[in-house]
Parts: structure tokens; sequence; C-alpha cells
């Protein structure tokens, strides 16, 4: 991380998020001062952004994510070199799909702290209610509204920007992703449907398991409706990037926030491919070192799994990069021209239809696929990106080849 001087920035927020939030709390002016023309460059998960002080945690992204999410405001505040207004603009609409779930609530909450949420609109089959109820009371900006059974569905997602499906049943101890398919399988077709038909235009993040499945059958799906826009729809694979920044951060000893890792292939077992020849800021590691930090990478889920001993997978550490994802996209959608992050999606990359990568996001969706990721990766990826395609082209051809059996049944 290189740096020229250091712009100090100091914000305060007339919204209480985060642990200093509660009853007595007292609000502060927002005002911006800056104590220095200069600029001072951070790479802040994976935006490259002016480095920004705020005085209270404005969103769960926590100081160094507010100042991504900030970033794009502080460089036309600069030119004033005074004090400033700054209001967040909570202009966006965002569904959840399966919101009373092990991932569904958590990540709502995290959702309804987003300052670029104006209407956080909450769907599932039953106990919605409740859950929409709870969150109304967070002092936050987004007006929480809650929808229950397929009656409901069309309301919940009339004018939304992004949908979010974490709907399905979790991974059980024994139990692989591939067993969940005919199960989650049926939840997202039905659940896209319903999007093809009220939201046509909006970003669609898969996060039911199999993702490697579910992402081809949405796509199905929606090319059978008519209104498939392949930069528009998105498998969440952020997890899998946030365990191996975490999990490289603890071997390496670094600070967290500066740590990328970019993962490229799928969502499941081998399919999930950490480049660390290509971790950010770089670093060297030995052949076991790389052996191991890829096994525990890609089985993490399981990880979770048997550490919960029955009791479910991961829905937190989910949530919580689900909500990153969310959050990145809606970042692109308010103009930020500097986002990027790893999705499952529709992809030229390889020989494969679908392909998790680093991707740019703009405000149609996918503005580029990021090739120089793959370029000089070291014969230990070489090998293993080869060694996972077969894998992920299954999952793939059976997700697209359920979509198609229903439909050739429909029509008989």
């Amino acid at each position: 991380m290189a740096s020229s001087a250091i712009s100090t920035v100091s914000i305060g927020s007339v919204i209480s998020y985060g642990p200093q939030a509660g009853l007595g709390s007292k609000s502060k002016p927002l005002s911006l001062s800056f104590y220095s023309p200069k600029s001072f460059k951070c790479f802040s998960g994976l935006k490259a952004a002016s480095s920004v002080n705020f005085e209270t945690d404005a969103s769960f992204l926590g100081k160094e994510g507010n100042a991504a999410l900030w970033a794009s405001a502080v460089p036309k505040m600069q030119q004033k070199q005074s004090t400033a207004n700054l209001q967040p603009q909570a202009s966006f609409k965002v569904a959840v799909l399966g919101a009373a779930g092990g991932i569904g609530q958590p990540l709502a909450l995290l959702i309804k702290m987003s300052p670029l949420v104006s209407s956080l609109h909450l769907y599932d089959i039953a106990n919605v209610k409740g859950v929409a109820a709870d969150l109304s009371h967070c002092n936050t900006p987004s007006q929480v509204l809650d929808f229950t059974g397929p009656s409901e569905l069309a309301n919940c997602l009339k004018g939304v920007d992004v949908v979010v499906i974490p709907a399905g049943v979790p991974r059980k101890p024994g139990m692989t992703r591939d067993d969940l398919f005919n199960i989650n399988a049926n939840i997202v077709k039905s659940l896209v449907e319903a999007v093809a038909d009220n939201a046509p235009n909006a970003f669609i993040h898969i996060i039911s398991n199999p993702v490697n499945s579910t992402v081809p059958i949405a796509a199905e799906v929606l090319k059978q409706k008519g209104v498939y826009d392949p930069k528009k729809l998105f498998g969440v694979t952020t997890l899998d990037v946030v365990r191996a920044n975490t999990f490289v951060a603890q071997k390496k000893n670094l600070k967290l926030i500066d740590v990328d890792v970019p993962v490229i292939g799928g969502h499941a077992g081998i399919t999930i491919l950490p480049l660390l020849s290509r971790t950010r800021p770089s670093v060297t590691f030995t052949d076991e070192q790389v052996e191991q930090l890829t096994v525990r990478i890609q089985n993490a889920g399981t990880e979770v799994v048997e550490a919960k001993a029955g009791a479910g997978s991961a829905t937190l550490s989910m949530a919580y990069a689900a909500a990153r994802f969310v959050e990145s996209s809606l970042r692109a959608l308010d103009g930020d021209g500097d986002v990027y992050e790893c999705a499952f999606v529709q992809s030229e990359l390889t020989d494969l239809p679908f392909f998790a990568s680093r991707i740019k996001l703009g405000k149609k969706g996918v503005e580029a696929v990021i090739s120089a990721d793959l370029q000089g990766i070291t014969e230990y990826e070489a090998k293993a990106l080869e060694a996972l395609k077969p894998e992920l082209k299954a999952s793939i051809e059976k997700g697209v080849a359920f979509v198609q059996k229903q439909a050739a049944a429909a029509a008989n």
C-alpha cells in the first residue's frame, strides 16, 4: 500500500448505527472537514478508495468499508476544502426471498443497516411478519415491508432494484451440495419465475445452494420468460473470498483490510479455487501452505457444518458475505465507477458457460469480466483449474437439464 500525502476526513452521522447506538445515544450533525488537499489511496476490500475517517460506524462494513462506500463523494468535496453537507442517498429497494431463514434474518439485518437502501422487502412462506416487525424497530432509514406466501410474492417484487435469494434448505452433516439439488432447484425456479414476471430489470443475487446449478437454472428460467440479461444474474461466491482473505491474513499475520485473494471457478468443493499467487499485498507461500490453505478454503463450509453438529450450516458468515455483495451492487447502481467483486456469472473466460471470477460492477450489472487474474498463475493453480472443470461443467449441465426437462413435461 503506497501513499503520497494523507488527507484526513472526519464525518459525523445523523444516523446511529453499530454497537454505540442505543437508548440515549445522541446523533451528531453531519459534516465533512478536510485537512489536506492531497489524497491518500488505500486498498479497501476490493475497492481502491481515498482514506476516510468516520466518527461513527455508519454500516456493517465498519470504518474501512464505509470509506469505500463514501469515497465516490469525497473527490467532489475536496474541491471546496471546507465544511460541506453529506447526505446518504437512500434510494434503492431490495427484496430478500427467504427472509425468515437462517441466512435471511441476519442478511436482512445487515441490509437494513445500509445507508443506500430506502425500502427492504422481506418474503417467506411463513414467520416473516415477526422478522419484519423486529427489524422495523431499528433506527435506520429504510422502510421494512413483509410479504407472506406465493399470493404476496408479486407485490414484494414490484419496483425492486436488487433481489437476493437465500431461500432453500441448509446443508446438514453428511449431506453434499448435490444432495440439496432436488429441493432447492424447485424453490429457485419458482422464485425466479416470479422475478421475471415482476422485476425483470433487477439485479438477481443467487445464494441458494448448489450455486453451480441454481444459477444456470435461473438463467434458463429467465430465457424462457424472454427477459434474460446475463449482466444482471449473479451467483454469490463472496463467502469464498471472505474466507480466503481471513485465512491468509491469519496465516501471514497481515492486516485483514489490506488482504484480497481472488477466488475463481465455482462455489462447491474443488470447484472453489483461490488464486493465492494473486494475493494482494504480494506474499509468498510454501507449496505446503498453498495446499493447506486451498483445501481449507474449499472445505470451509463443511468445517462449519461439522462444528454446528447438526444445528445448521454457515449462516452468519454467508449473510455477511451476501450483504457485502449487495452493498457493492448498490454502490455500482448509485454510480460508483470503481466496484469490483468475485461472482459466478455467464463468462467466456473458459470453455464453461458460467464461471466465477473478478468482475467490475456498474449501473447495468457486469461491466467487465477481469481476465488478468488468470494470467501468470502457478502450475499448481493451472492444474487445479483444469481439474475443477469437469465437475463444474456437470453441475451447470444438471441445472440446465432440470429446467428443460420440466418445460418439456409441461408442454406435453
